[in-house]
């Protein structure tokens, strides 16, 4: 299996923390640079967005297609949870952070630069991420973990997205969402400590630094003039 993947992707770092926790290292990791950033990534996977898993059968875009498609074909080794409960809370969790935090953040980040900022627009979507983290506060377990007391795919989804809230909507002359909270600012602290979430977070905080230090802009560069 091939993942095509990105250090600071947060939908990519959900899936890579799957796959840390679950044990599968047969996977290679990969990104087109040249196709990726000349916006030619849909010639590979229509959807045109990483991460993409590569199988023999084909490709399979989307993250949360992916995340069922590995618990699928490692049943054994899946990270939803042991009972029905546990598994519906653990879905929920997952969409809540792509949607309502992820997704929103993602569709604000045009509006960092003050100079071009809509105002406007920029309100509504962390209006939208201040819902979803109000949700997150009701839903989310007081343990260790997410949910239940072993880490599912919700945490790692939750992982990479308060990732993005902490380090990005600050950008947005905005505080971190997650300061308004009791229980998800306690899950964030200890999560941190995770082995598989640990290692997450060291390569998307690599990303963003390549991207803020101009070293990410060089290798487009260099991909690009080849």
């Amino acid at each position: 299996m091939k993942l095509i993947t990105g250090d600071l992707s947060p939908y990519s770092a959900k899936v890579r923390m799957q796959l840390y926790a679950m044990g599968i290292d047969d996977i290679e990791f990969d990104l087109p640079v040249k196709m990726f950033f000349q916006g030619r990534l849909s010639e590979y996977s229509p959807i045109g967005r990483i991460p993409v898993l590569e199988v023999d059968e084909g490709i399979i875009p989307e993250s949360e297609v992916i995340s069922e498609y590995l618990d699928d074909i490692y049943p054994d080794r899946a990270l939803l949870g042991d009972t029905p409960w546990v598994r519906s809370q653990a879905r929920l969790i997952s969409r809540i952070a792509d949607i309502y935090l992820m997704n929103n953040i993602f569709m604000a980040l045009p509006q960092v630069n003050r100079k071009t900022r809509v105002d406007a627009i920029s309100d509504l979507l962390m209006s939208q991420v201040a819902r979803g983290m109000g949700a997150l506060e009701q839903h989310i377990g007081t343990g260790d973990f997410a949910v239940g007391d072993q880490l599912t795919r919700a945490d790692c989804s939750l992982v990479p997205a308060l990732f993005l809230c902490q380090n990005t909507v600050p950008m947005l002359d905005v505080d971190s969402p997650i300061e308004n909270t009791e229980k998800v600012a306690a899950y964030w602290e200890k999560i941190q400590t995770n082995e598989f979430a640990s290692k997450v977070l060291d390569e998307m905080a690599r990303g963003l630094k390549a991207r803020q230090d101009g070293t990410e802009r060089k290798v487009i560069e260099e991909a690009i003039s080849r």
